[in-house]
């Protein structure tokens, strides 16, 4: 259980306590080693995709670089510090797709590549994406309508009507994943969102005043109507599709008969251990690798739990 699930593992300091430092940050974009990592309308500018090598990486920018592309002052956000090195995300997706400027790179979508990434990296681009991601959605004050602005190096937003001035921070929503397993079987299913047969564990969202373990029970059951008894927390993944925190648990069945939830699922039904651990010799399709949705499967399947 000590290993970290991928899109975490950016193994950076944070510099939270130097957002609020204007001239920190400064200095920070000024140093020669400061590399930008760049947001295109929700995609992350990667390198090498073309050239045939085996792991696509982060096509970083200088903060000049990045500057000239912005469109009027540069938005900094910051992500933090590793090795001395200080790493900032910018948004650009004012920019046209085909501009020449960006020949150093493509914008791709996290799901199509993310497992092939380097950890650390595959981190910092969950953490660049879900943090512009909030900033597109929040231009305006939840309390009075009225136009917000970045603080604190991207990591704020402060409503600019003088009588308000609501801070408003980022946000990620909990959300509840388990494989339901009864001896040597387990519940998968095919959700909707998936137009192929791929199969994965239940999850759902956290309600208002629900502790995890009742979400948990809440969701089996809604989905596939199953009553669950002891659950155990197995660990969190970041899921930054848009800015989600995957909360993951074992949940044993204590009932067995299945009744799908059609508006969500196409199919759910039990699967043996051994047919799970040999999906790949008869095709099951099972969750993507860095997911913690097949995480938890396998380490089911190899008995941790």
């Amino acid at each position: 259980m000590t290993r970290i699930n991928f899109y975490s593992g950016a193994e950076i300091d944070r510099a939270a306590p130097l957002r609020r430092d204007t001239a920190w940050i400064s200095e920070r974009l000024a140093a020669p080693n400061a590399r930008v990592l760049p947001v295109w309308r929700e995609k992350n500018f990667i390198s090498f995709l073309d050239r045939g090598e085996a792991q696509p990486q982060i096509a970083w920018m200088s903060p000049e670089r990045a500057a000239s592309l912005s469109d009027g002052p540069p938005s900094f956000l910051l992500l933090g510090e590793k090795d001395g090195v200080p790493y900032f995300a910018i948004d650009l997706s004012h920019l046209e797709e085909s501009d020449s400027s960006l020949e150093q790179g493509n914008f791709v979508g996290l799901r199509d590549i993310g497992g092939a990434l380097d950890q650390a990296e595959g981190a910092l681009l969950s953490f660049a994406k879900g943090l512009i991601h909030w900033h597109e959605r929040h231009p305006y004050c939840a309390r009075c309508g009225s136009a917000t602005e970045p603080r604190d190096a991207g990591h704020v937003r402060v409503c600019i009507n003088e009588e308000c001035k609501t801070s408003h921070f980022p946000r990620t929503d909990p959300a509840v994943i388990m494989l339901v397993y009864q001896g040597e079987r387990c519940v998968l299913a095919h959700n909707r969102r998936n137009p192929s047969p791929m199969y994965s564990t239940l999850a759902g969202f956290v309600e208002p005043g629900e502790s995890l373990e009742e979400a948990v029970a809440r969701e089996v059951h809604e989905e596939v109507g199953i009553t669950v008894g002891q659950v155990r927390y197995h660990s969190s993944q970041p899921w930054p599709f848009p800015g989600n925190i995957m909360l993951g648990f074992h949940a044993e069945a204590e009932s067995t008969e299945i009744v799908v939830e059609e508006a969500e699922l196409v199919e759910a039904r039990w699967f043996d251990r051994d047919e799970i651990a040999n999906a790949a010799s008869t095709n099951l399709k099972l969750s993507r690798s860095e997911s913690i949705s097949r995480r938890l499967i396998d380490d089911w399947v190899a008995g941790l739990v």
